[in-house]
């Protein structure tokens, strides 16, 4: 027989307390159409419970997605779950951490079992802590995972979001956070949110259930079910107003039913389907006695069950009403609109008098709670307060504090709307505008910077405003635009306001190494030469020359220029490195750009140690960024994707997402070079639908890079060959200045096995005479084995034998055993075997130290055709060779003796994960336990363990 949805569908599921009192539990909710999404979640929440599983329901408000998890949640706790929830409030979106404070409250308790940094900076987001530690969204959401971690330890457990369009954002980019982190926890994470698209945090790789309007023939069974169905003419208007959403099913009934003129005045003035239901639950509203309105637009007001016993009028006799009208629920914790759109619709049928006169009635009633107290009084304010104003200021400092820069943001915003006096308006604004941008929304930031613009003609507040608009349009990707605003920043802010100068003129260089183009790279060093001018030094004390300038003038040089000048750029930079810095993260960075790869390592290595302290943590995505590619240069390919990961967490956490691309690319990179071919192509496709590789040429060019190296490994040297002349055009212009070049040698060996020698010579010395000729040994080192492999019989081995001569080369071990390989193999070729073999020998060692296995096989097989006997070494392949990138690393920190604990407080990982990645790694590694892990780590070669 059959299902049947019963009034419950519009019914709003109350979580249970922790003894399982609840007034709505689902129990009986039967739905129909909905067959197929009950099937569903049973079997997600059904036992066994042995890995994590996340799914979002999203729809139309109306179409069940509530009675849906309500269901999940009676099913979960039948199976032996444990039940926590969370109810997205509009009245509390500008409230950091409400929602995740709500949903958490029934296992406060189990904080303080967390490591301590994860506890401080949970007890801080939650505004429990006396000196709350600074705000870390990394941390944050890692506090989360690891305690719902440790919660599905104990039993499995469903965490339930509903109306998750209506968290607040702090809460919603920490649940994201754990939700892509969760592997083998028993843990279910269920949410449900209005539309067709997931909010933001959560649309990245988490699958999600879109629900359908009901078919005609369930919408029949739907209305049949109701206790006055609608028949003849009616019933059509019904079926054809609804258009299959259950609520509209269901409400239109109702109202034909009490009044048949109804349908009528719905053909006559028709209304989005929202709309009408919103009309049609205000209609019922005005209808209720005075005290019962008044009531209800207090607790629409509220928006939270919870001050039915602390605001006077919120009793139940005078909702009595309205509970027997079906517009609220009645129960543990309090009362509950019956549906979202009738908290709405209450709250906009009264008067702004009406509104007022309960938001202030409220906030007397939360006086001991600041910024709850501080929204309601400025939800009743019509005129500037300045008053409100500072409330709402002290507010955002105190969600600031607490990590909710989004929230932080918007008190300033609404503070700088009840501001009298437009110096304090433009002030809060800009404030908000800086917030913003933490927290990933580059359109807002650009909207507040730009009234700061219109309020006011102070020059320094305009020129940081437009600082800010500069930062906005870098984040969104839109390169151009933020060039040309950071240029004019520059100019206006040299004569007096350095500091912003130098920031600027630093970000312009950034966008020029972003995008490569000769004329972008040429305005931006102009910049720099007008910094560096008598008139573009201010002598006042207060505008001298900011404390980063030195760091900034040098990453300006390296990012616009890396091989001219190289010489002397790098003789300042090496004396930079034995004195003070005072941004080691930008010197560093500065360092990788010009191959200075050693010094780049040890100077990033040390910025990091800094920038991992709560409340900098964001700032560490750029260095991280570096350092993943110096490591990939300097052969530490273990360290690069261990950088990588952390890269990855932190553009996550704070929305960068040229980090997390970067971070990407880099694993593709190394996939590509140890032949995970199959890892390849999906993190290439994350990277070009996360960035505008037509913008971000520098994107572009690795990307083409990472594919031509994947191809190159499997022997596909057509494919390689393809993908590498992207990387030049046939007159030799590079299409990222830098980058392209890092891939001269590669690309000559694609040509070379794909027939196209002349061809690439060409292009190849057409490039290379673009670049200064002392470009560094580096560069140097790839020139010369392009320009042997692409050259004939009598002139090869001059190239070839060239850079082995240099010591520098070995900096670059992969690179430098590619030479090696292919001299070794060109020797060979030429029956010069004893000449052949310690080269191919030595590049063997390396490539297998690398675990380059596509490089490895080639140099076994040219040693074999030497007459050598090849055999495996003791060390490598490497024992931990045959795990993942993330087990390796788990590996490594478990056998340097953390315990699980620790791993997953470093790695932003759950302690569970962390021992189910040991749990899977022992037989690989051909052991049985923790205690032999020591030895498992001592055969990895000195120069992996990132010395």
């Amino acid at each position: 027989m059959r299902a049947r949805i019963t009034l419950t569908v519009c019914d709003a599921y109350i979580w249970p307390r922790e003894d399982g009192d609840s007034a709505v539990t689902g129990k009986d909710a039967n739905m129909v159409g909905r067959g197929a999404e009950l099937s569903l979640l049973r079997e997600l929440v059904a036992p066994p419970h042995k890995e994590s599983r996340v799914l979002l329901l999203l729809g139309d408000p109306g179409l069940g997605k509530t009675v849906l998890l309500a269901e999940a949640a009676r099913e979960a706790r039948a199976a032996g779950m444990r039940v926590l929830g969370t109810t997205g409030r509009e009245s509390e979106r500008d409230l950091a951490f409400a929602g995740l404070h709500q949903l958490l409250r029934p296992v406060l308790d189990r904080v303080a079992d967390l490591p301590t940094r994860q506890a401080e900076a949970l007890r801080g987001a939650f505004g429990l802590s006396d000196e709350p530690a600074p705000p870390d969204p990394l941390l944050t959401g890692i506090a989360v995972l690891t305690l719902l971690s440790d919660l599905s330890d104990e039993q499995p457990l469903l965490v339930a979001v509903d109306d998750a369009q209506w968290l607040d954002g702090a809460s919603l980019d920490a649940l994201a956070f754990a939700a892509h982190r969760l592997e083998s926890e028993r843990l279910v994470l269920l949410a449900g949110a209005r539309g067709n698209v997931p909010p933001a945090a959560f649309r990245r790789d988490l699958p999600h259930l879109l629900l359908r309007p009901l078919t005609r023939s369930d919408a029949n069974l739907l209305l049949d079910a109701q206790p006055r169905p609608p028949h003849g003419r009616l019933r059509e208007q019904v079926l054809a107003q609804a258009a299959g959403n259950p609520l509209a099913l269901i409400e239109l009934t109702r109202a034909i039913a009490t009044d048949p003129e109804a349908a009528r005045r719905w053909t006559a003035s028709p209304l989005p389907l929202t709309g009408q239901l919103t009309a049609l639950m205000a209609a019922q509203y005005v209808t209720l006695p005075p005290a019962t309105r008044t009531a209800l637009l207090l607790l629409a007001a509220a928006d939270s069950p919870h001050l039915t016993a602390t605001v006077p009028g919120l009793s139940a006799d005078a909702l009595a009403p309205a509970e027997a009208a079906g517009l609220i629920r009645l129960g543990t914790p309090g009362p509950r609109f019956a549906h979202p759109l009738t908290r709405s619709a209450v709250y906009h049928a009264a008067p702004f008098a009406e509104r007022a006169a309960a938001h202030l009635r409220i906030a007397d009633a939360l006086r001991d709670q600041p910024d709850r107290h501080a929204w309601h009084l400025a939800a009743a304010a019509l005129e500037p307060d300045e008053r409100l104003a500072a409330l709402l200021e002290d507010s955002a400092v105190q969600a600031q504090r607490r990590g909710g820069a989004a929230a932080a943001a918007r008190a300033l915003e609404r503070a700088a709307e009840l501001s009298p006096a437009e110096p304090d308006r433009a002030r809060r604004l800009l404030a908000a505008a800086d917030l913003a941008l933490p927290a990933g929304q580059a359109d807002w930031v650009r909207e507040l910077a730009g009234q700061v613009l219109t309020l006011t003609s102070d020059p320094d507040l305009r020129i940081a405003a437009r600082l800010d608009i500069g930062w906005s349009l870098l984040w969104s990707n839109r390169n151009a635009d933020a060039f040309d605003t950071l240029l004019s920043v520059a100019a206006e802010a040299a004569p007096r306001l350095p500091v912003i100068a130098w920031q600027a003129a630093w970000m312009a260089a950034t966008v020029a190494h972003q995008t490569g183009l000769p004329e972008v790279r040429a305005k931006a060093r102009a910049v720099l030469d007008v910094l560096d001018s008598p008139g573009g030094s201010p002598s006042s004390a207060e505008g001298s020359t900011p404390a980063h300038a030195d760091e900034y003038r040098i990453w300006i040089q390296a990012c616009t220029d890396p091989f001219g000048d190289r010489a002397e750029i790098v003789r300042r930079l090496r004396r930079m490195a034995a004195g003070s810095l005072s941004d080691p993260g930008t010197f560093g960075a500065a360092a990788w750009v010009l191959d200075e790869t050693e010094l780049a390592v040890r100077v990033l290595r040390a910025s990091l140690s800094r920038l991992r302290a709560p409340g900098v943590r964001g700032a560490g995505g750029g260095v991280l960024s570096a350092l993943e590619w110096a490591c990939v240069d300097s052969g530490r390919w273990d360290d690069a994707l261990a950088a990588a990961r952390e890269a990855s967490d932190i553009g996550a956490a704070y929305k960068m997402e040229t980090v997390a691309a970067s971070a990407d690319l880099t694993t593709a990179v190394v996939a590509a070079m140890r032949g995970d071919h199959a890892q390849v192509a999906p993190l290439l496709a994350r990277v070009r639908a996360a960035v505008d590789t037509a913008e971000y040429r520098g994107f572009a060019a690795r990307t083409w890079q990472a594919s031509g190296l994947a191809a190159l490994a499997q022997g596909d040297y057509t494919t390689a060959h393809a993908q590498f002349s992207h990387l030049f055009a046939a007159d030799g212009t590079p299409l990222h200045h830098h980058f392209s070049y890092l891939a001269v040698a590669d690309f000559a060996a694609a040509a070379a096995r794909a027939e196209r020698h002349l061809e690439a010579r060409t292009v190849l010395e057409r490039a290379l005479a673009r670049v200064a000729p002392a470009p560094g040994p580096r560069l140097e080192q790839l020139a010369a084995r392009a320009r042997g492999l692409l050259a004939g019989p009598d002139s090869a081995e001059a190239h070839f034998a060239a850079p082995l001569a240099d010591p520098a080369g070995d900096t670059w071990p992969f690179e430098r055993a590619q030479l090696q390989l292919d001299y070794g193999e060109w020797l060979r070729r030429q029956r010069r075997i004893n000449d052949a073999k310690p080269l191919l020998a030595t590049a063997l060692e390396t490539f297998r130290r690398l675990g380059a296995a596509p490089w490895t096989r080639r140099a076994e097989s040219e040693l074999r055709a030497c007459g050598v006997t090849v055999q495996a070494s003791p060390t490598a392949p490497s024992a931990l060779d045959g795990l993942t990138a993330q087990q390796r690393e788990i590996v490594i920190l478990a056998g340097q003796g953390l315990t699980n604990g620790e791993i997953a407080d470093r790695l932003f990982l759950s302690p569970r994960t962390v021992a189910s990645h040991l749990y899977r790694s022992y037989p690989k590694l051909g052991i049985a336990g923790r205690h032999r892990l020591r030895d498992v780590i001592d055969q990895r070669n000195a120069p992996q363990a990132g010395s």
